[in-house]
């Protein structure tokens, strides 16, 4: 495995706080927690890991502390209906929290090199061709060859133009702009989201970090230089005030362009994260997209180079994932309107937050943000097929997430049906057969659960062997020996 990185050192400002702040998710953090990975981030952001989930000893999962906001408007997490959400269980991460890019960077960066990866810094990509047996990309005078490709060099990805990709979507009504700048009175400013009749602002608790929103149809973004006096400018227009900015540190501009590619896999390419997808900041959905990204192509791409993985199941990752994007996008268009100027934009904006205050609205909008509750239609008769599962524990104490550190398929066989057990060894080495009693097995005899977490069967009774296999030999491919599925 080859990493081509354009950035020629791992770190940088625009990856450090304040500028590098991101929002992870409980579906993010979940993500990182069952490879492993979890301490460290929240160790590298500064969060103290054990704050972010429920007691071990839990057998409920405690009510969602986290806080989200929809256009600048504040979750309220006590109405949150607890009993809407399904099939919760008590995880350590619970809860998202606050970390930078650098601080997520930082820990896969070490995580590839524990794992042997080659890495090669400050080189862009050129030319990208394929056959019906690799893939050659071109860096300057070098040529690379390998059997598979993916783009993930960000909105602007080389990979997704040399390789014909069409990306779609709709056009900017707004630059953004994200600054590091010293004030020399700053206190005029509020603090969190103040949506205005010009505009947005942002400050954030870090000392000079703001962020604005001018609806000037992305005229600005990238087409002047961004000046102390253009940023002055326009956060006086925006905010209504005569704020001062004494210094400009480091800025940059965006717009809210919402756009996707119509396909995720041309051939041997594949789009990942920002290659495949890009939309506002809002609602910090984009760092957690790519990561859900990431977690469904990683261990698909990873059973077809090992040669077991069954025919079309890299096609099902454009399947499962581009929904997910698509709706995304939409979840970030809709805050746009929402905080657009103009004289119907308060009572859109009060008609929204009287809905957010409602139960069903809060638990809509946690549904939506947490990441947690997503659903792949993969055809299964329980309701749990499809969705990620739940912080299974077993009685000794050992959680589901400490046992998907391998990257391995998991059944869960709860009250140890032999039958099952012996249907598994089928497919030993891809799955690992597991039982005993669980503090709380939600009604449930036994799931199969795949190496990104998604139960792919389950059974509420006495296992049906077929059906089990059957789903075992679509998603890990035939099994190691004969007279099964």
């Amino acid at each position: 495995m080859l990493v081509l990185e354009r950035d020629c050192e791992a770190t940088s400002p625009w990856k450090m706080l304040p500028l590098g702040l991101r929002g992870l998710n409980p579906s993010s953090a979940q993500a990182l927690d069952r490879r492993g990975l979890l301490e460290a981030v929240a160790e590298a952001s500064g969060t103290d890991g054990a704050t972010l989930g429920a007691p071990k000893d839990a057998v409920e999962a405690p009510p969602p502390r986290g806080i989200s906001h929809f256009a600048g408007m504040g979750l309220d997490a006590a109405l949150i209906d607890t009993a809407a959400l399904e099939y919760r269980l008590p995880t350590p991460a619970a809860e998202g929290f606050m970390t930078s890019l650098h601080a997520v960077n930082s820990v896969l960066t070490q995580r590839i090199a524990d794992l042997g990866v080659d890495v090669i810094r400050g080189v862009s990509v050129t030319a990208v061709s394929q056959d019906d047996e690799g893939v050659v990309v071109r860096t300057g005078d070098h040529e690379h060859r390998a059997h598979w490709l993916v783009g993930c060099d960000g909105g602007r990805s080389a990979v997704r133009g040399l390789a014909g990709f069409g990306f779609v979507g709709t056009k900017p009504t707004f630059t953004g702009y994200v600054a590091h700048v010293s004030f020399t009175d700053a206190q005029q400013l509020s603090y969190g989201f103040t949506v205005t009749p010009d505009g947005m602002y942002l400050r954030t608790p870090f000392e000079g970090h703001v962020g604005m929103m001018d609806f000037d149809g992305g005229a600005f973004d990238r087409s002047r230089p961004l000046t102390r006096d253009h940023l002055e400018s326009v956060l006086r227009r925006i905010s209504g005030t005569e704020v001062s900015i004494s210094d400009l540190h480091l800025a940059s501009t965006f717009t809210d362009r919402a756009m996707q590619a119509p396909a995720y896999r041309m051939g041997r390419i594949l789009l990942a994260g920002d290659a495949a997808h890009i939309h506002s900041p809002l609602g910090g959905q984009g760092l957690n997209l790519g990561i859900g990204d990431a977690l469904n192509l990683g261990w698909k791409l990873a059973a077809t180079v090992q040669g077991h993985a069954p025919a079309g199941l890299l096609n099902t990752y454009e399947a499962e994932r581009h929904p997910v994007g698509a709706a995304v996008l939409d979840w970030s268009r809709a805050q746009v309107a929402a905080m657009h100027p103009g004289p119907n934009t308060p009572a859109l904006r009060k008609l929204l937050f009287d809905l957010m205050n409602t139960r069903c609205g809060a638990t809509h909008v946690y549904r939506v943000t947490s990441g947690l509750f997503a659903h792949y239609d993969l055809g299964g008769r329980h309701p749990i097929v499809g969705t990620t599962a739940p912080e299974f524990r077993l009685a000794s104490g050992t959680r589901l997430g400490e046992l998907m550190r391998e990257g391995r398929g998991i059944v869960l066989d709860v009250p140890g049906h032999r039958t099952l057990r012996d249907a598994a060894d089928g497919w030993e080495g891809r799955i690992d057969y597991l039982t005993g009693a669980l503090r709380n097995d939600l009604g449930l005899h036994a799931v199969l659960i795949r190496p990104d977490g998604i139960v792919v069967w389950a059974s509420a009774g006495v296992p049906d062997t077929d059906a089990f296999a059957q789903s075992a030999t679509r998603w890990f491919g035939h099994p190691n020996r004969g007279g099964i599925g």
